[in-house]
């Protein structure tokens, strides 16, 4: 378990638990919510075709995934943690698409 909480950067087994808990509700929660969305802006495979929609589904999963990270980590009271995740995401996007 060492080497697992130390992958993790966690302190004790209960935050990687919570940390895990964190992640799969998370993934869930975004992949509903893509859904969600693709249904209210009337995409589907019958109109647009499966290439669109999944490209679309994908784009909107990335940022949504982000968004969620937050609020449920915020809501399991792991704020910090994942905010410094954020960061280093946040980052490595800005040196992908501003290189100087």
């Amino acid at each position: 378990m060492k080497k697992i909480r130390s992958f993790f950067k966690v302190d004790s087994n209960y935050q990687l638990f919570i940390v895990n808990i964190v992640f799969a509700l998370t993934g869930s929660a975004a992949l509903y919510f893509a859904d969600y969305l693709l249904n209210l802006l009337l995409v589907t495979k019958d109109l647009y075709g499966s290439f669109f929609y999944w490209v679309t589904r994908i784009i909107l999963v990335l940022p949504l995934y982000q968004v969620l990270l937050i609020i449920i980590a915020t809501i399991f009271g792991q704020f910090s943690y994942f905010w410094a995740m954020e960061k280093k995401t946040i980052n490595k996007f800005t040196k992908i698409f501003y290189k100087k």
